[in-house]
């Protein structure tokens, strides 16, 4: 199946399930609380099938871009008539209670998306988990102007201390193109010494995805040497007679212990032929290969040799109910702060945020890519995280948004009177109309970022 097909069906998919959670929680307490709810739609109109029963229309409608539940009485302007079940007509406890419930369901199915996924299978690169200690830090590289050394270990990473490398590179990920502080233990002599520098977080990649190798910051993936999964026909590899199973030691001399690092190392040494040490059934022998420059879709460019390795050791955990809970909590935790730090770095002007904040293109792309990756584990890791997500931009205080209503119905407490409705209706209106413009400059981002534009130039 296309890749482009497979992203449509797939975000649809993810959509539905987080749309229909999402609305099924205002449906459930606004009927708790007396609510009459006129119409549970997935989709927006015209509709297209569904059925009613009491008082409600369950219907799927044509454009499958979200969905939503219509009460009595909701709409500011409609007609309300005094009628006990109209949602105006309920206490503002209970339409705050209303409002703040679409966004607790998708926390909730991020919790336990999470909690299942620690519970069912988790494979967990062993490296990811230790601490962030350099392996290899490549000349040229921004870790190397910044006086970072092989063997340095980074004791802080902008607001991170002792990161293991799986929060490092969740850090990283949220300081594109902005200079964070950084401070390492380095042993001289036999003494352990603290040294700090900044490092400037220039992302070259192509589309969302960010990679900290780019910037010089490389593992140790693993103990031993590379070892060779398949070799490309007609590739650079190939043609130097490198096998399945082969395990790549070194490069011009330097160990590796990451396909990061033998990149790194090509890069460095640019056209020139690269001296590989590999070992074969016990046997050790050199070998020169002429790397080739490759431009590949959704990679970074450069030389490679055109194979594709094994995965470094990593473990499956299946973790018991309490231990699974605990460690979703701690995801959830943890990604809610990450989301809530870039939206402040947004509100604050910081540079290069909303270059790297992904709309429906986006999501899309990367829905996909978790859609055609072996096993179920990234996608539903992938679908958990844009719960979170949905939930903690629902609870903004935009008009539009339940955070909005739940603001309006605060302010309205504290007034002790209703807003009137002109006022209302026009301050939904500017929201609108905010939120389109904003929209249309993330889409824009997200359309640019797949090279549509580039293509278009003579």
């Amino acid at each position: 199946m296309p890749f482009a097909l497979v992203s449509i069906v797939s975000f649809l998919i993810v959509l539905s399930i987080l749309v229909v959670v999402h609305e099924m929680g205002h449906f459930i307490v606004a009927k708790l609380c007396g609510v009459r709810v006129e119409t549970f739609s997935l989709g927006f109109p015209p509709r297209l099938f569904g059925f009613k029963y009491g008082d409600t229309d369950y219907c799927v409608s044509a454009l499958p871009f979200g969905g939503y539940v219509k009460m009595a009485g909701e709409i500011p302007g409609s007609e309300t008539t005094g009628d006990p079940h109209e949602f105006s007509s309920r206490p503002r406890w209970q339409r705050m209670l209303i409002a703040v419930a679409g966004p607790v369901a998708n926390f909730i199915l991020a919790f336990v998306m999470m909690a299942g996924f620690y519970m069912m299978h988790n494979e967990v690169l062993l490296y990811m988990d230790q601490p962030a200690v350099l392996d290899m830090v490549p000349q040229n590289s921004a870790a190397a102007k910044a006086g970072l050394r092989s063997g340095d270990r980074i004791v802080r990473f902008d607001k991170e201390r002792n990161p293991t490398w799986d929060r490092l590179e969740s850090r990283a990920g949220m300081d594109i193109n902005s200079t964070v502080p950084i401070t390492v233990q380095r042993t001289v002599d036999g003494q352990t010494k603290e040294f700090s520098t900044e490092l400037y977080l220039a992302n070259p990649g192509k589309g969302d995805d960010f990679d900290v190798s780019v910037l010089g910051l490389l593992p140790r993936e693993q103990p031993g040497p590379i070892v060779i999964e398949t070799v490309m026909p007609g590739d650079p590899a190939a043609k130097a007679g490198l096998k399945p199973g082969d395990a790549i030691v070194a490069i011009n001399g330097q160990n590796v212990h990451s396909v990061a690092a033998i990149i790194a190392m090509l890069n460095q040494n640019g056209k020139k032929p690269a001296s590989l040490l590999v070992k074969r059934g016990g046997q050790n022998f050199d070998i020169s290969v002429q790397p080739m420059w490759m431009d590949t879709a959704g990679e970074l460019p450069g030389y490679r040799l055109g194979f594709s390795a094994t995965l470094p050791p990593y473990r499956v955990e299946q973790l018991p109910l309490p231990a699974a809970v605990k460690q979703s909590i701690g995801y959830n935790i943890r990604y809610s702060g990450n989301i809530l730090d870039v939206l402040y770095r947004l509100v604050t002007h910081h540079a290069g945020v909303l270059q790297q904040i992904s709309g429906p293109v986006g999501i899309a792309r990367i829905t996909g890519e978790a859609a055609e990756m072996h096993g179920w584990e990234p996608l539903v890791g992938w679908t958990a995280l844009i719960s979170l997500d949905l939930g903690i931009m629902n609870l903004l205080p935009i008009p539009i948004l339940d955070g909005g209503m739940i603001l309006l119905l605060v302010i309205e407490s504290i007034l002790r009177h209703d807003i009137r409705q002109e006022v209302k209706e026009r301050v939904i209106q500017v929201a609108f109309v905010m939120i389109i413009l904003i929209f249309a400059i993330i889409t824009v981002n997200d359309v640019s970022k797949l090279g549509l534009f580039s293509r278009l130039k003579p």
